[in-house]
């Protein structure tokens, strides 16, 4: 009896073998990076956990673990140190490390910027009888030390005239607690994190007024995408991945927020969703698809703008040099116009 099929079914065990050890290769062909956040697992994360989530990253041959951060100043000394590759980070932190580590050999440089305005702002409680920026004058303040409106103030200060303040420090769950008590008088923070921070503590929205450093005189850049010279320099095509997955998920993010906050959920299950929607709705209005975004294009930079605020950060910083803006950002990598017109129509 002739035993050619059971070479054909040996042939074709073999050729199926094959053909999964190539989908094995391949799939093994990305490439890891790691990427550090700013902050928690918070509304805004969902901008990188849902590239991640869907594959975006995987489709562009790039292995992307998202880490949780405690401040942008140590996603830039991470990145720096070589523990990260990538990661997410306020512009004037970048700036403060170039500045103060001149000799340093691993500089990271921001590649796309995603918060086109700082947000920070200074918050008080409208029975506080505070209710123009100008009675901010004289009075007692409280942040952190580290937090990017603190040490900021000097340049919201200068543009609105404002007379001297005295400063109360305290740890960042203590912030939203200390203004509710009357403990100070106003605080400063990210606008979309302490205003719902004092919501999550029954404080009613219309209870407290909010002044944004961007709608008073202050044009700071906020938060970017850095790399190290290193990735630079030896990947630059990873950069240019990494971007195009990015902005691929940040528009889905953008068309429909409430959903993208599913992402979060998955990476940090106690968060409170309706909170985390609210949060990211709010960023996404105030710094990532504000007036000015609009103008200069997601992503991108004016050089005259960017110069202005490394002169601003070096000496409202009181840094060992001066910032050089030339120095801490390289836009080449950014995908192209039609790829960054990702910006959600006017509501």
């Amino acid at each position: 009896m002739p035993r050619f099929p059971a070479r054909r079914t040996w042939l074709a065990a073999a050729l199926a073998g094959a053909l999964a050890l190539t989908s094995q290769f391949g799939h093994a062909q990305t490439t890891p990076l790691k990427f550090q956040l700013d902050w928690r697992f918070e509304g805004p994360a969902a901008l990188f956990l849902l590239p991640v989530a869907k594959g975006y990253f995987k489709e562009a041959k790039l292995d992307v673990s998202v880490d949780a951060g405690n401040g942008s100043g140590g996603a830039v000394t991470r990145v720096a140190s070589g523990s990260y590759d990538i990661g997410f980070a306020d512009m004037a932190a970048l700036m403060e490390f170039h500045a103060n580590n001149p000799d340093a050999p691993n500089k990271p440089v921001a590649v796309m910027m995603v918060y086109n305005n700082t947000p920070a702002a200074v918050l008080a409680m409208k029975k506080s009888g505070i209710t123009t920026v100008a009675a901010l004058s004289g009075k007692k303040l409280g942040a952190p030390v580290f937090d990017a409106g603190r040490r900021g103030f000097a340049i919201f200060a200068k543009a609105n005239s404002l007379g001297p303040v005295t400063w109360t420090s305290m740890d960042p769950p203590l912030r939203e607690t200390m203004l509710m008590r009357g403990d100070v008088d106003a605080i400063t923070g990210f606008s979309f994190t302490s205003l719902l921070n004092l919501e999550a503590r029954g404080v009613k929205a219309e209870d407290v007024i909010v002044f944004p450093y961007a709608d008073h005189g202050v044009k700071l850049y906020g938060n970017a995408i850095i790399a190290s010279p290193k990735l630079i320099k030896e990947k630059p095509e990873l950069i240019k991945a990494f971007l195009l997955a990015f902005t691929r998920g940040a528009k889905e993010v953008m068309a429909n927020p409430d959903a993208a906050i599913a992402f979060v959920k998955e990476r940090d299950g106690i968060i409170n969703e309706a909170l985390e929607k609210r949060r990211l709705r709010l960023a996404i209005d105030a710094v990532i698809a504000s007036p000015d975004a609009r103008s200069e294009g997601f992503g991108q930079i004016l050089a005259p703008r960017l110069a202005l605020m490394a002169s601003q950060i070096s000496d409202a910083y009181g840094t060992k040099t001066r910032v050089n803006a030339d120095a801490v950002w390289n836009g080449s990598f950014l995908p192209g116009k039609a790829e960054l017109n990702i910006l959600p129509a006017k509501r």
